[in-house]
């Protein structure tokens, strides 16, 4: 398996480089974005589109980097449920129930990285905190 350690790295930037484009292009359209915040009823829209951004942004700079993989793969997962159920919950709609299941899959794939770390290449590994469950399991 030492040949296939590039693979969490490439799963981190497969899954983290579309959080850190949505939230680039959520800067770039404030107005919008906050709209369509409050067109879903949610409170406080400045404060969700913030909020947005530091998980999008912040946390898939984060995840590409892995640092702190674990805990920041598992907001960003909860995040992922939590945007699915509020903006796309009308499943009458086939764009909508498209976008609901890709924030699933990206939730399921962002457990596995809380599961198993970062990975050989990442900065948790060069600080010693990336203690893999897999190396763990095959050790048993």
């Amino acid at each position: 398996m030492e040949r296939f350690k590039f693979l969490p790295l490439l799963g981190r930037i497969l899954i983290g480089a579309p959080f850190v484009m949505s939230g680039l292009g959520k800067l770039g359209a404030y107005a919008a974005t906050v709209g369509y915040i409050a067109a879903m009823g949610l409170p406080v829209p400045p404060l969700a589109f913030v909020a947005a951004v530091l998980v999008e942004l912040g946390g898939g700079l984060l995840l590409l980097s892995g640092y702190r993989a674990r805990a920041v793969s598992l907001a960003m997962a909860v995040f992922c449920v939590v945007t699915a159920m509020f903006f796309h919950h009308n499943f009458a709609d086939q764009n909508q129930m498209i976008h609901f299941l890709k924030n699933v899959m990206m939730a399921g794939g962002l457990l596995q990285i809380t599961y198993f770390g970062a990975g050989a290449f990442s900065l948790d590994a060069r600080s010693g905190r990336a203690s893999s469950r897999a190396a763990s399991l095959s050790a048993s």
